[in-house]
């Protein structure tokens, strides 16, 4: 049960849309989330087109994913040295550059694998130097009392784009083309471009010169000095290996049990409405604690993998993945609401890089490994097995009292290094 110390409905959290900055901010995030989530359908069928190999499909998809985490702690340096707000504008424009050369190749029958191999890993560049700029600027847009609402605004829509995205996509892909789907993708992009030229940030730090690795070792620093975060992105990191038994499995035990994909698919689909709940619910609670309701709460997680296990009917797995949707983004939103609300502007963004990477560090790795470990253990002993693992992970965190006592805060983080213009 969260522990809220108040409580609200959702219609208040939006008035944190009233801030001009933030509004903006907002509007390109809707824009370029709902253009991410036709990507992976229209490259998945865009490279089986010009090959038929799922393998050429996995070096694209990791030419994109290996960039982004190979660079994600250069622009967590970055964002914390120049303006924030131009840097994630610079980032969408090469964005839309990239994913605008790609529509053009496919649609004109140029297109070769090694092109979009290239240009993911650009792609991948440009999403590194924007994503540790974020929490910076929802600090710099909102008060402390806006941030969980402003949080809780960007993860429904991203929740939205997992499930209009691919729609659209699919539409586009069958009735002219992968290649044009690419190209509504460039187009948000340059629609978040747009959206974030109109954000002002008045910056109170002078550009000092930048030395790369000294300014990468006082983000650790900062990272391995707060017990409360490393030991969340410990934890987080296993989770996301963990996941590998419910995300790779799930299918096989789908065909075998349920029927075949059609099964998966209202699975998948109850997970993703599961999102929009969570984001909701983000909007409506204000957790005294919120690391502690966060873990708490992460607990029911598990749940889809459990039922997977225990091997109940295609209906209660859909409930259990609505309710592991739902937790994860409430989780989500109070998660990168305390980081916003307790780490100082000079080192948010380094800090964000360092936990973005942490979280997904052993994600590859489970990936990898839970179909072996499946052909040795069998399918439900391996679903079992992390399900359990899940529940017991999500759990260690609250060992630390940091974690389990470390409060809502009232006021701003020290320092700031940046500010928005009252609007």
């Amino acid at each position: 049960m969260v522990q809220a110390s108040s409580s609200a409905d959702p219609a208040s959290g939006l008035r944190v849309l009233s801030r001009r900055n933030f509004r903006w901010f907002f509007l390109g995030q809707c824009a370029s989330m709902f253009g991410d989530g036709m990507v992976a359908p229209a490259l998945a069928f865009a490279v089986l087109g010009l090959t038929g190999h799922v393998t050429d499909l996995g070096f694209v998809l990791a030419a994109g994913t290996g960039s982004q985490v190979m660079f994600m702690l250069v622009g967590g340096v970055i964002a914390d040295w120049l303006p924030r707000n131009v840097l994630m504008l610079g980032s969408d424009l090469l964005r839309t550059v990239s994913q605008g050369i790609m529509a053009i190749l496919l649609i004109t029958g140029a297109a070769r694998v090694w092109h979009l191999i290239v240009l993911q890993v650009v792609h991948g560049f440009a999403a590194a130097m924007f994503m540790p700029a974020v929490p910076g600027v929802i600090q710099a847009t909102t008060t402390p009392q806006q941030r969980q609402a402003a949080n809780a605004l960007r993860v429904l829509a991203l929740s939205g784009s997992l499930i209009a995205g691919p729609a659209v996509a699919g539409v586009l892909v069958v009735a002219v083309g992968p290649g044009w789907a690419i190209g509504v993708d460039a187009v948000t992009f340059a629609a978040s471009a747009a959206c974030l030229s109109r954000v002002r940030l008045r910056y109170t730090v002078r550009l000092r010169r930048w030395r790369f690795g000294r300014d990468l070792a006082d983000g650790w620093r900062e990272f391995r000095s707060r017990r409360w975060v490393w030991s969340i992105i410990l934890a987080a990191s296993v989770m996301n290996l963990l996941y590998a038994g419910f995300s790779v499995l799930g299918p096989a035990v789908s065909a075998r049990s349920f029927g075949g994909a059609g099964a998966w698919a209202v699975i998948s689909a109850t997970f993703g409405i599961g999102c929009l709940g969570g984001s909701i619910v983000a909007l409506c609670v204000r957790p005294r604690f919120p690391l502690r309701s966060a873990l708490i709460v992460m607990v029911a997680f598990a749940c889809p993998t459990l039922t997977l296990a225990a091997g109940l009917t295609v209906g209660v797995v859909a409930a259990a993945a609505f309710f592991g949707g739902l937790v994860m983004m409430l989780f989500n939103t109070l998660w990168e609401t305390t980081l916003q609300q307790h780490i100082p502007a000079t080192t948010l963004s380094r800090v964000s890089a360092y936990e973005w990477a942490g979280s997904v560090a052993c994600q590859p790795l489970g990936l990898v490994l839970v179909a072996p470990i499946a052909g040795r253990l069998g399918l439900h002993a391996t679903l079992w097995t992390a399900g359990v693992l899940q529940v017991l992970v999500a759990l260690f965190p609250l060992l630390i009292p940091e974690v389990r006592t470390l409060p809502s805060p009232t006021t701003p983080p020290a320092d700031p290094v940046c500010a928005a213009p009252r609007r």
